[in-house]
């Protein structure tokens, strides 16, 4: 009876060639597979993979490439077309990649079964010394500033950030959270984000990933005395993206204790907890010791997952982290809107396996440059958000329903009995004024932002009318 190949061993065929949008000839597969098939076995599941309709050759003999059959192939599951064009081929295509680049995608997409397990080395970290070394030459870091800087110089540190918090909240946690296989899309997130509204049929913990999210930006935008590069500003980060989301809830801010491991990568981070430790504290201070703030970034977007401090969430605390250079220059900031999230993994595999940066630095400026041509045509649309709003929204939007639910008239001592803890005395007058401009904009149409429906409001309406 003739051996039937494992499902296993056709799909890592299947990715290593999912890798080469444009094609693979046998030759070349052979080779990055080191030669580990006999030709015909590999040429069996070529054949198989073909008739299966997963892949397609083109060409004969010697000269046959295979490929991702195109959309216009019937062989090709028409639910799969859009995600084939978006995602294997125009996202790369739109993310230009040096050649060091391209070498290391080809190394890392290579199935896990051909990639040498490897640990933790220090001396990639001790071979990079603060501004003598550098991941970003001169002439990249100057045409990076130039595009970043406020065209309103000198401004306050942060108010860049600042000026266009709301699209930055919903920006950067969709896209953050998207690099982790979130599924919500730009639109519930901006839902979720401004009215509080869940996207139906996600996942609890997408949801509260996406809060989380808003939560960080704001902890750092909000207060730039927040955006700090210290041990303690990381850990509050870390305490913010994971909140609700750790299997251990005593790991949520907090250096691990334990071993873990990195999906889809051969790589096993340090395991004892006194070294991480003492490693977080000598990434931080070196991180700090860097005088370019986009140099700062990058090194922060390479070595904070490199050293994995935490359980869990490692790669979105540094991609936060990376904004903070950005707030406390007043430079535009990294949303990683529209990053190719295999794109992404690649240039962290690329890090951790190979301690190659080539990849993630061509990431990193496509986003940075992404960034700011969004955030550029931003500006010349929006109105200055209200901070004082941001700060107190919660807590607005709770007393704006405790009146409407309560039946009690909108008026300014009816607020001030009902002022929430978290109001500051100096803020208390100010905020009284804020309920009321609400109450006198409010109508059928737009109480869904305070979570009241319409039937309560008109109740309410009925009695009380506008604030007074």
């Amino acid at each position: 009876m003739p051996r039937v190949t494992p499902q296993s061993e056709l799909d890592r065929l299947f990715e290593l060639i999912s890798a080469h949008p444009m094609g693979i000839g046998a030759e070349a597969i052979a080779q990055l597979m080191a030669n580990s098939l006999p030709r015909r076995t590999l040429q069996r599941r070529l054949a198989l993979l073909a008739a299966q309709g997963r892949i397609q050759m083109r060409g004969s003999a010697r000269s046959a490439r295979y490929a991702h059959p195109p959309p216009t192939d019937p062989a090709w599951p028409a639910d799969r077309v859009t995600e084939h064009v978006s995602t294997a081929v125009i996202a790369e295509l739109d993310l230009p990649m040096s050649p060091e680049g391209k070498d290391i995608k080809a190394q890392v997409r290579l199935p896990r079964a051909l990639r040498a397990p490897v640990g933790y080395r220090l001396g990639f970290l001790e071979q990079y010394h603060p501004n003598h070394s550098a991941y970003l030459p001169p002439g990249l870091r100057q045409q990076l500033l130039d595009l970043g800087r406020s065209p309103n110089e000198p401004t306050p540190a942060g108010t860049f950030a600042r000026d266009i918090l709301q699209r930055l909240l919903i920006d950067l946690s969709w896209a953050s959270s998207q690099l982790e296989g979130n599924t919500y899309s730009r639109l519930d997130t901006a839902r979720l984000i401004e009215f509080g509204q869940a996207a139906e049929g996600k996942d609890a913990l997408e949801t509260q990933m996406i809060l989380n999210h808003r939560q960080a930006i704001e902890y750092l935008v909000l207060d730039p005395s927040h955006a700090q590069l210290t041990p303690e500003t990381i850990i509050a980060l870390h305490a913010f993206l994971s909140d609700g989301l750790m299997a251990d809830p005593a790991a949520v801010g907090r250096i691990r204790r334990r071993a873990v491991e990195v999906s889809g990568s051969v790589y096993l981070p340090i395991a004892l907890p006194q070294r991480l430790d003492e490693l977080f504290g000598i990434v931080i201070h070196m991180a700090a010791e860097i005088h370019d703030p986009f140099e700062q970034a990058f090194f922060l977007m390479v070595h904070l997952p490199y050293l994995q401090p935490f359980e869990d969430v490692n790669k979105r605390v540094s991609r936060l982290a990376a904004n903070i250079p950005f707030i406390r220059h007043n430079l535009c900031p990294l949303s990683f809107i529209d990053v190719p999230q295999q794109a992404y993994i690649d240039a962290m595999i690329g890090v951790y396996e190979l301690n190659r940066i080539e990849l993630l630095r061509d990431v990193f400026v496509w986003a940075y440059e992404r960034s700011c041509q969004h955030y550029a045509a931003v500006k010349q649309n929006l109105v200055p958000p209200d901070i004082f709003r941001l700060r107190y929204r919660q807590a607005l939007s709770d007393l704006v329903g405790d009146i409407i639910h309560s039946n009690a008239a909108a008026t300014a001592a009816n607020v001030a009995a009902r002022l929430p803890t978290t109001v500051a005395e100096a803020d208390q007058a100010h905020f009284i004024e804020l309920v009321l401009q609400e109450f006198r904009a409010l109508h059928a149409g737009n109480t869904i932002r305070f979570g009241i429906r319409p039937l309560a409001f008109a109740t309410w309406q009925q009695r009380h009318g506008a604030a007074t």
